[in-house]
Order: structure tokens, then C-alpha cells, then sequence
């Protein structure tokens, strides 16, 4: 017995030996970076738009211009894949089109196409929604990148990184201009801060300055009995519908209620204001984000 243990013994330091001798040339892969492939990426140069205008949405279009990393593997072609929600899913992943990589190419959207590549007509797209485009890169040697096979690197690396501003993905918000005059009378839709009742009958007034609207009558609301200390004006971009929402102390409960900022879209070609806006009591603090959509009459 101790001679078969002191055979398997031997047989084993001699295996140990024979691993760990260095033969010629690197035998780990990990040892040299030339046993690595060469990856791609673009590079963003530009955007170019991140808005579609819904009145002229068939040919409204979005998107960045792009370069590809020097010195990289070489590119042959980019699909354009389009999304309804900021996703990596590629199931939820519909595609927009295929285009050919040539120096400072430029990644676009029209509204035409995304129609085409949901299969929906083009009237049934919205102002205030959003889709996302994520551009899969295909190169010469054959390799394939996207936004799922690229690290971030804890936010240093490629997607979303700054040191090498790659550009995987874009996006285009669906807005219309705003043209005055807003005024006029608004159903309620919502309005969490419930100084009024969903379906009751507002009235929204034009600001003194331009692209400017007067919200007192909305917020405290007709019915509410609370006074308003200052008059609740928001100023909208003109040509996206965007609104910027002020500080404000827009009514007396008491205690005394103020905004302290928001967002959300006033948008002339449906007649509706859609908002979120925050609000804060003094003496209680923040009180949240309150919805307040209403829609002309």
C-alpha cells in the first residue's frame, strides 16, 4: 500500500511540475492583448434634432451625426432600432432601417419611418410621448455591438461614459408649437392637488408678457375659497410647448402654498395643458409632484 501511495504521490508532483513549466510563448490568453479582439464604437460629433414636430411629422426627423473610433475595427453598416420605452429588450425592439457607415454619417428618424416601423398610421402618434433609438453597430470583420454587449464600467465606459462619448443610442420626444392665444375655458382631466374636481369647468387666461399663461384661475381653484396671493404665470417655449414653472406662492389655505418648479407642455394643436408641477407649504415643507392636465373646450 505505501508503495502505491508514494507511486500516485510522484505521478502527481511530477503533473504539478509539468503545469507550472513555461513553454515558448505566452500560453495564459489573458496575458497579452494581442490574443484580444478589436472592438468598435461611434463616436458622437453632433445632434442634430431631438424634437418631431407633430404638425409636419411625416418628414420631421431626429438624430445625431456620427463618427467611428480611429484605429478601431472597421464599420461596415449600422441598423437603427427603435423602442416606445427606454428599453435593452431587443424583443420590445422594432427596425427603423439599415445605413451604410461612411465618415461622419448621419443617424436619423422622420416620423414617416417610425410609423412604418410600429405598422400604425401616422395619425396616431401624440405630443408629450417619446421613443428611443439604439444604433447596432455591424463591422467589417463581422463582429456585431450595441447598447447590450458594451459596458459602462461604472459609468466611465461607453455607454454613457464621458471619456469616450460613443453614441449607442438617441431618443425624440413628439411635440407642436405653441401659438397664442391659449385663453379660454378648460375641462378638468386631473388635478391631484384637488383644489378642483375632475370634469369641473376652468378658466385659463394669457399673460401679460409673450408665450406667458395665467393659471389663478385654475390653482386655488374657483370653488376651492382659498385666495390667491400671487398669480401662478408659466412661460412657454414657443417652439416646443415645453413650459418653465417659477416659484410661487399661488394661494393661502393657510398656510401659504408655493411652486417650486415642474415641467410639462402646453400644446396648441391638441388644447391641452399637461403638467407636473411641485409644490411645497409653508412651515410643512415639500409636499410632492402634482398633476394638473386640462383640456380647452
Amino acid at each position: 500500500m505505501k508503495k502505491i501511495l508514494y507511486s500516485i504521490f510522484f505521478c502527481s508532483l511530477l503533473f504539478a511540475v509539468s503545469s507550472c513549466k513555461k513553454t515558448d510563448g505566452d500560453i495564459n490568453p489573458l496575458s497579452s492583448l494581442s490574443n484580444f479582439g478589436i472592438g468598435a464604437y461611434l463616436v458622437l460629433d453632433s445632434t442634430l434634432n431631438t424634437n418631431f414636430n407633430l404638425n409636419t411629422l411625416a418628414s420631421s426627423q431626429v438624430g445625431v451625426k456620427v463618427h467611428e473610433k480611429p484605429g478601431a475595427d472597421p464599420i461596415d453598416h449600422i441598423d437603427i432600432y427603435t423602442a416606445s420605452s427606454n428599453t435593452y429588450d431587443t424583443t420590445k425592439w422594432k427596425l427603423l432601417k439599415s445605413v451604410p457607415y461612411t465618415d461622419g454619417v448621419l443617424l436619423t428618424a422622420t416620423g414617416a419611418e417610425l410609423a412604418k416601423a410600429f405598422g400604425v398610421a401616422i395619425s396616431t402618434f401624440q405630443p408629450g410621448t417619446t421613443y428611443y433609438f439604439y444604433n447596432r453597430i455591424f463591422t467589417k470583420s463581422g463582429a456585431r455591438y450595441d447598447v447590450n454587449n458594451t459596458g459602462t464600467n461604472g459609468g466611465s465606459g461607453l455607454l454613457g461614459g464621458p471619456t469616450y462619448n460613443a453614441s449607442f443610442s438617441f431618443s425624440g420626444s413628439i411635440v407642436c408649437p405653441y401659438v397664442a392665444p391659449a385663453a379660454g375655458t378648460y375641462k378638468v382631466i386631473a388635478d391631484d392637488w384637488q383644489d378642483n374636481a375632475v370634469g369641473d369647468l376652468v378658466k385659463v387666461t394669457d399673460g401679460k408678457e409673450a408665450n406667458t399663461i395665467d393659471l389663478s384661475g385654475v390653482w386655488p381653484g374657483p370653488t376651492s375659497g382659498y385666495p390667491i396671493v400671487d398669480h401662478l404665470i408659466i412661460k412657454v417655449n414657443p417652439v416646443t410647448g415645453a413650459v418653465t414653472i417659477p416659484t410661487t406662492n399661488f394661494e393661502d389655505e393657510p398656510p401659504v402654498c408655493f411652486t417650486t418648479g415642474g415641467s410639462g407642455y402646453v400644446f396648441s394643436c391638441t388644447g391641452q395643458i399637461k403638467l407636473s408641477v411641485a409644490i411645497s407649504a409653508v412651515g410643512y415643507g415639500a409636499q410632492g409632484n402634482f398633476r394638473l392636465i386640462l383640456q380647452k373646450q
